[in-house]
């Protein structure tokens, strides 16, 4: 590693120490962590201040980053909350946020303003789970009716765009037919699967005792494991011509469900404290530090297409909460809809997909990012103001199982 680039990790590592202490100085505000991180990364980057940049070894460790926010958030979504209705209706309203982007998509291609609809559509079905979950667990939604829908929808805003991914947008960059990908997502499919039961279902009493009594050692024996099972599916993922991120995301899933009660969540706060604490911060700032901000700022019908995909966002992820009309008010849906159109991380592997591939230009990859950086920005703010403003009388505001132990409490 070159001096330079020292000095940058520095500069990364101040940002990641000092984002937080920014955050709690402008609480009215209520800025979202990942916005200070990636816009402090912009005006350090390349393109405005010119102190640091994003070389070899920082993007490697970037990447790290990205695998550890998808992993955790496999690891945290709770699939007995959200099971049933909520995750349903989401998968309900996912193929129609599909449906509306392929045309969305197609007209935007007709126009001649993108080159490859289907690359766009993809970016606008997504929904930003990893960047949401540390959002949602500070406010304490996670644990009411809403935050089950939210991470309901976040979910199915994840794994729908990964299948495209690897069905659709692997074979763009010469890497198989469609075909071949949907072959081999089904073979990882099967693999995951027998994970997620061997999780569920092989847990032999020394492994288990071994892992307990290794917990609080140097050892630190059930982070090795999952760091080694993240790892391992990642790479398997990348093998099999599949995008890591599904590696990742599955990863998160089997460690959740091998792990659980006391010792599950000692471990998610160790998990937590490697990602959060460390690889997740390089993510976002770094994706400030490759923001191209010139390309963005140069053309003309990039500055426009901007806040035309940040309301296509909120259109495309958030008409589909007309379904849950029965089970939240309209406040309730309306800053799910704002949560649902929140979109970043995805939304930057799929445009660096389609400027790989030569079908979408490098001014509009930077428009569709930005308008990701701008929906982080505002909109999850949005969302839990409205939910702030409207927590009192809403029916949807606790579970039942949440809820008397709250209105018990002397607080």
């Amino acid at each position: 590693m070159s001096l330079q680039e020292l000095h940058s990790l520095l500069i990364i590592f101040v940002i990641s120490a000092l984002s937080p202490f920014l955050c709690e100085w402008v609480p009215r505000i209520r800025l979202p962590l990942v916005v200070l991180e990636i816009g402090l990364g912009v005006v350090v980057g390349p393109q405005i201040l010119g102190w640091a940049a994003a070389g070899p070894t920082i993007q490697v460790l970037s990447n790290f980053g990205l695998a550890f926010l998808f992993f955790l958030a496999g690891f945290e979504v709770d699939f007995a909350a959200i099971r049933g209705r909520p995750l349903i209706l989401a998968a309900l309203g996912w193929l129609v946020s599909f449906v509306v982007c392929l045309g969305v998509g197609l007209a935007l291609q007709g126009t001649g303003l993108v080159a490859s609809g289907l690359i766009v559509g993809a970016a606008l079905t997504t929904t930003a789970l990893g960047t949401l979950m540390p959002i949602l667990r500070d406010a304490k939604e996670l644990p009411t009716r809403f935050g089950a829908y939210a991470v309901a929808a976040g979910a199915m805003g994840e794994f729908g765009p990964i299948i495209l991914i690897a069905t659709l947008l692997s074979g763009s960059e010469g890497e198989g037919a469609h075909g071949g990908s949907l072959l081999l997502l089904v073979l990882f499919s099967a693999i995951i699967l027998a994970a997620v039961v061997a999780a569920l279902r092989v847990r032999p009493p020394s492994i288990v005792l071994m892992l307990r009594a290794k917990m609080h050692t140097s050892a630190q024996l059930p982070v090795r494991v999952a760091v080694l099972i993240l790892a391992g599916l990642v790479i398997m993922a990348r093998d099999l011509g599949l995008d890591a991120i599904l590696g990742a995301l599955a990863a998160g899933v089997v460690v959740s469900l091998a792990s659980s009660g006391e010792a599950g969540e000692t471990l998610r706060h160790k998990i937590e404290g490697i990602g959060f604490g460390f690889f997740v911060p390089i993510f976002f700032v770094t994706t400030g530090l490759r923001y191209d901000l010139t390309a963005l700022l140069s053309s003309q019908t990039a500055l426009i297409l901007l806040p035309v995909f940040l309301m296509l966002f909120l259109l495309v992820r958030g008409l589909p909460v007309i379904l849950i009309r029965q089970d939240l008010d309209g406040t309730a849906r309306m800053a799910l809809a704002l949560i649902s159109a929140t979109q970043l991380p995805l939304v930057v592997a799929i445009t660096e997909i389609g400027v790989r591939s030569g079908n979408l230009q490098t001014e509009i990859a930077a428009s569709l990012v930005g308008a990701g950086m701008v929906s982080v920005l505002i909109f999850p703010i949005a969302a839990l103001t409205l939910r702030r403003m409207h927590a009192g009388p809403s029916g949807d505001v606790l579970d039942p199982s949440h809820r008397d132990s709250s209105e018990s409490s002397p607080a």
